[in-house]
């Protein structure tokens, strides 16, 4: 069993000055894996103050000295792999093949993108009356989520240290270990002392201590809007500069013309990718009325691929996070069945010979309108939500029809509807078709999905202040 009951402040391993802690459960079997320290409001101001300490220095190193920094991490994270891949398996019930080709290497890939982004990134900019100097914000806290404990950790410290910012970082309590593995990679590499914190603790004392900290001057957090909304409250108590990646109820529109096979096939690796523990998952697919038939038969024959099991046996879909979130999923499986959605697959309780481990099954619901609850409100499971079209005006409209706007998907041929679609969603990111992700390019949120963008050289610049000067000596 993992015992963790130190936190990492200004380059060391120090004891927390509470005594509280809590438990890691193995979502795929129920037992403990693992034991980590709360820690206190005293731990986070330790963290916060080596921050502030390191600031003048690590902001001011050169941009080659953060390159080579960050490319450092990533080949010491290349060498931890296995380690990655294991850790992540246990705590989150990730399989290990999504382990691996997912979650690690989204972790990967941050820390490369940042160091390729920071060559081309200019501080400084000449225009014609003034010169614009991008410097670093300040110290910077960043509140990362359970459901991908590298991907968005990794990017939010990748960009922070682009930037020249010092970090505190506050995993979530749920999958936690990721985050000691980061920090021993950091340690190794050479980390500037304070330029890395982290402080492992309940959303209640650290979350809302990073984010209410008048000695914070950016706060960076992905997790539900709620969260996102306490979050913004308190930073505006001191007017702290935030970034917030939150929830997503995302459509995926099918044109008249796709394969519907591979349509009902899409569809279902977006419930099943992460057990739809994904903020950006399509949960809506939205299919001509045409369709409708043809396509439920699909998702029938189709749903076999897509197996449910223990995630070291090299399953497509593992557990749930938790007992709490397997909970949270039955319940609105329970209120689409009350609401009058017809439940083409699945439906509440546990696959069968699966009575151990939050494991739930793969649900698609059909005859469903965007004014249920389930077509609504962010499920953060594999549910599905499937509604009928009778134009891709019509589409669009559905589509756009919700309080979030975190991404949107088309899937079909033509050229010019796939074009006209993909610009009417309005989302922060539109994915037309099986196109792989692209590092570099910029991810967030319109609506209530949040505020910034991540990635690439766009999630550098969240973690700067633009300065203006007037009659700067030029060269």
């Amino acid at each position: 069993m993992k015992r963790f009951l130190k936190h990492y402040i200004n380059g060391e391993w120090v004891k927390s000055t509470g005594s509280e802690t809590t438990e890691v459960i193995n979502p795929a079997n129920e037992e403990v894996i693992g034991e980590i320290s709360l820690g206190t409001k005293e731990d986070l101001d330790k963290a916060v103050q080596a921050a502030r300490e390191a600031f003048p220095h690590f902001s001011e190193t050169s941009k080659e000295d953060r390159i080579k920094m960050l490319e450092d991490i990533a080949e010491e994270y290349e060498n931890r792999k296995e380690e990655i891949i294991d850790t992540i398996t246990d705590e989150l019930g990730s399989p290990l093949e999504v382990s691996e080709k997912v979650h690690f290497m989204m972790g990967y890939n941050h820390f490369a993108q940042a160091a390729e982004s920071l060559k081309d990134f200019h501080f400084i900019e000449e225009h014609e009356g003034h010169t614009r100097m991008k410097e670093t914000s300040g110290v910077s806290g960043l509140i990362t989520p359970w459901n991908f404990p590298t991907n968005q950790t990794s990017t939010k410290i990748a960009s922070a240290f682009a930037a020249g910012s010092p970090v505190i970082l506050k995993p979530a309590e749920q999958t936690p270990f990721a985050a000691f593995l980061l920090t021993e990679i950091f340690d190794k590499v050479g980390v500037p002392k304070g330029a890395f914190n982290l402080v492992n603790g309940s959303g209640e004392v650290i979350g809302d201590g990073i984010s209410s900290h008048e000695d914070i001057d950016f706060v960076s957090f992905t997790g539900s809007g709620a969260t996102g909304e306490k979050i913004m409250k308190n930073a505006a108590e001191n007017i702290t500069n935030i970034a917030l990646e939150l929830g997503g109820k995302s459509p995926l529109i099918v044109l008249d013309d796709a394969d519907v096979k591979e349509a009902a096939r899409a569809a279902l690796k977006h419930i099943t990718n992460n057990t739809g523990q994904v903020c950006s998952a399509a949960t809506r697919t939205l299919i001509p009325s045409s369709m409708k038939e043809e396509f439920e038969q699909a998702v029938k024959e189709v749903l076999p691929e897509f197996k449910v099991g223990d995630p070291r046996e090299g399953n497509h879909m593992g557990p749930l996070v938790s007992k709490k979130q397997w909970d949270t999923v039955q319940s609105y499986i329970e209120k689409g069945t009350e609401e009058g959605a017809t439940m083409l697959v699945g439906g509440t309780g546990k696959p069968e010979g699966l009575e151990l481990g939050y494991y739930a099954k793969p649900t698609m619901f059909t005859d469903v309108t965007n004014d249920m609850v389930i077509a609504s409100e962010e499920i953060f499971g594999p549910v599905m939500c499937v509604l009928t079209y009778d134009s891709l005006d019509d589409a669009i409209s559905i589509a756009n029809d919700t309080d979030y706007g975190l991404a949107g998907y088309v899937y079909g041929n033509d050229e010019e509807k796939l074009r006209k679609a993909a610009s009417g969603v309005r989302a922060g990111r539109v994915k037309v078709n099986d196109t792989q992700a692209d590092f570099a390019a910029p991810f967030g949120g319109y609506k209530k999905s949040g505020i910034g963008r991540e990635w690439g050289d766009h999630g550098i610049e969240e973690y700067l202040e633009v300065k203006t000067v007037l009659g700067y000596p030029r060269k």
